[in-house]
């Protein structure tokens, strides 16, 4: 599974989800809790750990002795980048700001959209909270002084409260950004909340109450961010001063609040601080070096770090699942065409739409791919999901691909769920799923994807 590549990046994206450089670690010794893996937040359900995995587009858990026991993937997980337990489910934040619930085996329960620009959620017993996602800021966006920092949601994702306000900084396009931090419940529903671009961790109480705030001392002065003027030859990028302090925040299995922050003021060399979570204390800090991308906790509550490739480089993943429902639609001359009519043959169901930019910037990668392997071997299937078919035709035209075009007449999402387009998934020769791609990731994507689908051809 990839990672989904489609859609603007936000302020911090990049900073936030970059991976250590792979390196081998010693075995980890038994009864570990997994803290964070990579940028993320792990949490801690049924004798397991589970973490996102956004590069692989799956959540993966794992033992006391961190190795991978089970993962799945789902058309909902384009990008995880959190997950908390609920209840006995797993809440799982995508990049976008979807709130999706999975049960253990992964088969999903419900999602919600965000109740900000993009959320964050976190989660304790059946008590959700959601504040503004440190890692995607989609756009700049002002919001009133009144407007909540920490909303409350009850287990459907509904917003039923709000803790706190927002500060509105000088610039107030700027508030997302701002306001933007990581998140962790307590089991009396107290609330953690670390900025994103500001040395503080504060606790709320369960009205909304500030019991305290901590500080690293990490800067002598904290100006609010602010733009910067234009530079370089193009005068449309925008640049912002800032610095980004707070990553990740988890509630250990020891009580104590571990929060994954920044050594400096890019988010390029990290640290892990425990906090006491009675006054706020700093009770230790690890600085972590390039490779230590994983972080876990003994049932001492001493600190273990791994290098997360390598934690991830055991099993495969889960068995291929069957591609379901599988489809029966026209093609554009009203002939029906189902999926069984693929049958034997490596398949490419590529989902897009006429109004989907990067779906024509993909369509000459796809076209290139069909004419250069056998047609006794491979296939592509392209499923619009335009309403609108005069605007589909007029695509075709400006495009003329030379593999089948179907019709899905705008019910494709509602029937597969996607996060949104262009989507496909590689499907083998029994019609199984050997990756979903999320997104268009341009030329060397499809230079991977042409050596996946070589490799499957001569599979037995």
């Amino acid at each position: 599974m990839r990672r989904a590549l489609a859609g603007g990046a936000g302020l911090c994206a990049a900073a936030l989800l970059a991976c250590g450089s792979p390196a081998p670690s010693a075995p980890p010794s038994s009864g570990l809790t997994l803290l964070f893996l990579r940028r993320s937040p792990a949490a801690s359900l049924g004798g397991l750990s589970w973490a996102p995995d956004p590069d692989r587009s799956r959540l993966v858990a794992l033992d006391g002795r961190l190795r991978v026991v089970r993962s799945f993937t789902s058309p909902r997980l384009a990008n995880p980048v959190a997950v908390a337990a609920l209840g006995a489910e797993l809440l799982v934040s995508e990049r976008t700001g979807e709130g999706v619930v999975f049960d253990t085996t992964g088969r999903p329960v419900r999602e919600w959209d965000s109740p900000d620009l993009a959320s964050i959620y976190a989660a304790r017993g059946t008590e959700v909270v959601a504040v503004r996602s440190p890692y995607y800021i989609p756009q700049f966006a002002a919001e009133p002084d009144t407007a909540p920092l920490i909303r409350v949601l009850d287990t459907l994702g509904r917003p039923a409260a709000g803790l706190a306000t927002i500060h509105v900084p000088p610039v107030p396009y700027l508030a997302q950004l701002v306001n933007a931090g990581a998140v962790a419940v307590g089991a009396d529903g107290s609330v953690y909340f670390a900025p994103l671009v500001r040395d503080e961790i504060r606790k709320y109480g369960p009205g909304g109450a500030l019991r305290w705030t901590a500080k690293r001392g990490l800067f002598r002065t904290e100006p609010d961010p602010e733009f910067l003027p234009p530079h370089g030859r193009d005068k449309r990028d925008i640049a912002v001063r800032d610095a980004l302090v707070n990553v990740a925040l988890v509630l250990g299995p020891d009580g104590r609040l571990y929060a994954l922050g920044s050594d400096d003021s890019g988010a390029t060399r990290l640290r892990v601080d425990v906090l006491d979570t009675a006054g706020g204390a700093i009770l230790a800090t690890r600085h972590l070096g390039a490779r230590e991308t994983a972080v876990a906790v003994d049932p001492r509550g001493r600190l273990a770090t791994f290098d997360a490739d390598s934690l991830l480089g055991g099993p495969a993943g889960p068995e291929r699942e069957t591609f379901t429902p599988a489809f029966v639609l026209p093609d554009v001359n009203g002939d029906t065409v189902a999926l069984a009519r693929f049958a034997g043959k490596v398949t490419l169901v590529n989902f897009w739409a006429s109004w989907c930019d990067p779906c024509r910037e993909e369509f000459p990668h796809m076209a290139q791919l069909y004419r250069e392997l056998d047609r006794k071997d491979f296939e592509i299937v392209a499923i619009s999901d335009d309403v609108d078919r005069g605007k589909m035709a007029a695509f075709l035209r400006a495009y003329r691909p030379p593999f089948p075009i179907l019709v899905g007449g705008g019910r494709m999402k509602q029937t597969y769920h996607y996060r949104g387009l262009p989507y496909s998934l590689l499907l083998d020769r029994r019609g199984r799923i050997i990756e979903r791609i999320f997104g268009f990731g341009g030329a060397a994507e499809f230079t991977t994807l042409r050596q996946t689908i070589a490799n499957e051809v001569r599979a037995p």
